[in-house]
C-alpha cells in the first residue's frame, strides 16, 4: 500500500478541528504540582487512533473515543483498550493496555494537542531534530518538506519528542517508557508492513500543518510523511503492524511533562536532564583497558602507513571494510587526521620502544613540513595522488582542517621540546599560518568555512568558526603572542551571539551543512580553551558558555540501547548503543566522535556541579571500545585496529548494508584519532596549563 499524503494531511486537519483545545491551561496547571501519593487518575486532551490490518486487505483507520478509562469505537473492535493517566512528581504517566479478543494486527497512535501556534514553535527530538531542521535541505527531514513528521524511536538518542513555544515560554515533551529490547526484520520498507516478530520500537514525532502544534507518538513504529533512508534521500512512508494473539496483553507507557524555558537552549537543557534522570544510563562493562585499546589501535599505524608519495601518511579514508587496503589520498584533518596520527604513532612508539612507529610518525611530519604547504602558507587539506594535483591557488582550504593541522603540530612541538628537541622551521611555518588566519578573520570575529589561498571565500558560512578558536588559543600558549588570544576572544564573541545564544549549532562537519554534533562539540572545545587561559569573571563567562554548549553536544549521545534483530551483526555482537553519538540531521548513524569532549565535560562537572555530565561521560568512556577489531574479534572489519566508522543503528545507510551493519567504505583515520584522544586525558590540559 502507498500512502496518500493528501489524505494524511486532511486527516490531520480534521483531527485538530475536532480535538484542539486550550490544552496548555490544563497541561501546565495540573502536571507540575506536588507528587500525587495515590497516583490519582488524571486527564489529558489526547486523541487516539487505531489502525487495523487484516492480511491481504487494506488497512482500516478507526478514531477511538474515551469512555472513562476505556477507548471504544462505533464498531466492534478486536481489542479491549484501556488508558490510565497518573500524576507522578513533575510529570504524568500515560498507560495504554491492549488485550486481544481475537488475533489482530494493529498500530495505535496518540496525538497530544497544544495551544501553541506552529510558527512560534521549535521541536526537539534528541539527536535528530533541532528547531525546525531548516539548516537541512528538503531532501532531509525538515520543515522545508513537511510540518508533520513521525520517526522510529531508534533514530533518536533518547526516545522523546518535544515542542517549545517561544511566545509562551512553555514546552511539552513525551518520552517512551522502554520495553524489554526486541527487534525483528521486516519484509517491506514502505506502505503497510506486518512485522515478522516482536519489536520494542514505537514512534515519536509531531504535527503542525494545521497551524497548531501537537506531539505524536505510538506503537509500533511508523515514519511519515516520508522516511529517511540515506543521505539526502527521502522515500515513501511506512507503517508497521504488530501481531497480538487472542488473550494476549500489551502494555505501553509514556511520560508526559510540561515545563517553562526562556529559550530553546534552556528547553534542550531541561529536557536532556529529564532524559538522563529517567533513563539513568549505566556504564557498559568495558572489553578493554585504555592501554589495551592503544595497543590494538597502534596496528592501524603499522598497516595503514603509506610512504611512496611526497606526503607520507596513514591512509585514513575511502578504505573498504573487508580488506582495509590503503587509498592514494592524504587528508590533513577530518577523516584522515594524518598529522595527528603521525604524532600519535611517534609518541606511542617512543613510549613502547617500537622504532618502526617512531620512524613512520617522524616521516609523516617531515613530509608535511617539506611538501605539505601551499605558497600562501596554508596546509594542503587533501592530496589525491591518483588525480592531477591542483595548483596552489586552486586548493580549497577549510578552517576546520587547517585548525586540526595546527593543533596536531603544536602538540608535536610541545612534546619535542620536553624531549629536548627543537624545530625552528616548523615553528616558523605555524607562525606564518596563524598570522594568515588573522588576516582571514572577518570583522565580526568569524571565519569562512572554506576558502582559497588568497582568502576568497568558497563557502562563507561561519558555522565552523569555533574550530579556529582552540587553534588560536594554542598559538597564544605556545608562542606567547597576544594577537592570537585577542583573535580567539573575537571568535567567541561571534560564537556567543550567533551559535550558542540562538542554540544554532551547524556547519562544522565537512560533508554536510546542517545541524550536527560536531558543531556543538567544536563550541564546547572553543569555550573550554578560553576558560583555561583566563581567570576571574572572564573565566566564569566562558565556563557558562561551555556549559550551554555541552548540553547540546551531549544531547546527540544515546542514553539507551536500541534493539537489533537476529542476523543484524551489531545485535549478534551484543552491541550497546548507549554512549555513542548520532552524527547529524543529514547523516543518521552513530560513531565514536568524541576527541576531547569527555575530558572537558568531566572538568565542567567539577566547575558547575552538573554531575549528569560525569554520569554520561562514564557511559561514553566505557562504551566506545565495543567494536574495536582485534585478531580474536574482528567485528566485521578486515584488519585489527582499524576501528569502524559508520555504525548503522537504524534504518538508514550510505547505500550499503543498512541497520546492524557498516557501510562498505569507511574512514578509520579519524576514529583512531578520536579514541586515542579520549585515552589521552591529560594531553590538552597539560598543554593549556603549561608555564
Amino acid at each position: 500500500m502507498t500512502f496518500d499524503n493528501n489524505r494524511f494531511e486532511n486527516t490531520n486537519i480534521m483531527k485538530k478541528s475536532l480535538f484542539l483545545i486550550a490544552v496548555c491551561g490544563m497541561l501546565f496547571n495540573t502536571s507540575c504540582g506536588s507528587p500525587s501519593s495515590d497516583r490519582q487518575q488524571d486527564t489529558l486532551p489526547l486523541h487516539f487512533t487505531l489502525h487495523l490490518l487484516q492480511p491481504g486487505n487494506a488497512a482500516e483507520t478507526i478514531t477511538l473515543q474515551q469512555q472513562g478509562d476505556q477507548l471504544t469505537a462505533e464498531q466492534p473492535l478486536p481489542l479491549d483498550i484501556s488508558q490510565r493517566i497518573t500524576t507522578e512528581g513533575d510529570h504524568r504517566l500515560l498507560t495504554l493496555t491492549l488485550t486481544a479478543r481475537v488475533r489482530a494486527y494493529y498500530n495505535i497512535g496518540v496525538l497530544l494537542p497544544t495551544d501553541f501556534t506552529t510558527d512560534s514553535c521549535d521541536f526537539y527530538l534528541p539527536g535528530f531534530w533541532y528547531h525546525q531542521n531548516l539548516r537541512s535541505p528538503s531532501e532531509a527531514p525538515s520543515f522545508h518538506t513537511s510540518r508533520d513528521w513521525t520517526f522510529r524511536e531508534d533514530r533518536l538518542s533518547s526516545p522523546l519528542t518535544s515542542v517549545f513555544c517561544a511566545e509562551k515560554g512553555q514546552s511539552v515533551s513525551v518520552m517512551r517508557v522502554l520495553d524489554a529490547p526486541a527487534e525483528c526484520l521486516t519484509t517491506h520498507q514502505e506502505g503497510d508492513v506486518i512485522l515478522s516478530g516482536e519489536t520494542s520500537l514505537g514512534y515519536m514525532g509531531f504535527e503542525g500543518s494545521s497551524g497548531q502544534a501537537s506531539l505524536a507518538f505510538g506503537y509500533p513504529w511508523q515514519e511519515m510523511p516520508r522516511r529517511y533512508i540515506r543521505k539526502l534521500q527521502l522515500a515513501p512512508a511506512v507503517r508497521a503492524f504488530a501481531r497480538i494473539e487472542k488473550g494476549e496483553t500489551k502494555t505501553l507507557r509514556w511520560i508526559i511533562r510540561s515545563g517553562e524555558a526562556q529559550n530553546f537552549g534552556q528547553h534542550v537543557t531541561a529536557t536532556w536532564q529529564h532524559c538522563v534522570d529517567q533513563l539513568c544510563p549505566q556504564p557498559v562493562t568495558p572489553l578493554y583497558t585504555p592501554e589495551q585499546m592503544k595497543a590494538q589501535l597502534a596496528n592501524y599505524f603499522r598497516e595503514a602507513y603509506v610512504g611512496e608519495f611526497p606526503l607520507k601518511y596513514h591512509s585514513g579514508h575511502t578504505l573498504r571494510c573487508d580488506d582495509c587496503k590503503p587509498f592514494p589520498a592524504a587528508q590533513l584533518g577530518f577523516c584522515g587526521r594524518t598529522i595527528l596520527n603521525g604524532f600519535n604513532a611517534l609518541e606511542y612508539g617512543e613510549q613502547t620502544g617500537e622504532q618502526l612507529l617512531v620512524q613512520q610518525g617522524q616521516a609523516i611530519l617531515d613530509s608535511y613540513l617539506q611538501n605539505g604547504f601551499t605558497a600562501g602558507g596554508y596546509f594542503k587539506d587533501e592530496v589525491r595522488f591518483h588525480e592531477p594535483i591542483p595548483a596552489d591557488a586552486a586548493v580549497i582550504h577549510s578552517i576546520r582542517q587547517q585548525s586540526e593541522g595546527v593543533y596536531a603540530v603544536l602538540h608535536y612541538l610541545r612534546y619535542e621540546k620536553l624531549q629536548g628537541r627543537q624545530h625552528p622551521e616548523w615553528e616558523q611555518k605555524i607562525r606564518t599560518l596563524l598570522d594568515r588566519m588573522l588576516q582571514l578573520q572577518n570583522p565580526d570575529g568569524s571565519f569562512p568555512r572554506k576558502y582559497l589561498d588568497d582568502h576568497s571565500a568558497v563557502d562563507a558560512s561561519a558555522g565552523s568558526t569555533p574550530s579556529a578558536t582552540s587553534t588560536l588559543v594554542m598559538g597564544y600558549k605556545y608562542f606567547g603572542d597576544e594577537r592570537y588570544l585577542a583573535a580567539a576572544k573575537k571568535t567567541v564573541e561571534h560564537l556567543e551571539q550567533n551559535i550558542i545564544g540562538p542554540s544554532d549549532y551547524f556547519s562544522s562537519t565537512l560533508d554536510a551543512n546542517c545541524e550536527d554534533k560536531e558543531a556543538a562539540i567544536s563550541a564546547v572545545t572553543a569555550t573550554y580553551y578560553m576558560a583555561m587561559v583566563t581567570s576571574g569573571e572572564e573565566q566564569k563567562h566562558y565556563i557558562n558558555l561551555c556549559q550551554k554548549a555541552t548540553y547540546f553536544a551531549l544531547s546527540w549521545y544515546y542514553l539507551w540501547d536500541v534493539p537489533f534483530a537476529r542476523g543484524q551483526m551489531l545485535g549478534d555482537l551484543g552491541f550497546h548503543s548507549r554512549g555513542w553519538g548520532n552524527v547529524s540531521v543529514e547523516n543518521n548513524h552513530i560513531d565514536v566522535f568524541v576527541f576531547e569532549l569527555p575530558h572537558i565535560a568531566r572538568w565542567l562537572a567539577e566547575q558547575t556541579g552538573e554531575q549528569r555530565f560525569t554520569q554520561v561521560c562514564d557511559v561514553i568512556f566505557s562504551s566506545l571500545n565495543q567494536l574495536l577489531p582485534t585478531p580474536e574479534r574482528l567485528c566485521g572489519i578486515g584488519v585489527p585496529g582499524f576501528n569502524p566508522e559508520v555504525v548503522q543503528h537504524t534504518t538508514w545507510d550510505y547505500g550499503r548494508n543498512g541497520k546492524g551493519f557498516y557501510n562498505d567504505i569507511f574512514a578509520p583515520g579519524w576514529t583512531v584519532a578520536s579514541l586515542w584522544e579520549m585515552y589521552s586525558p591529560q594531553r590538552t590540559a597539560d598543554f593549556l596549563t603549561a608555564k
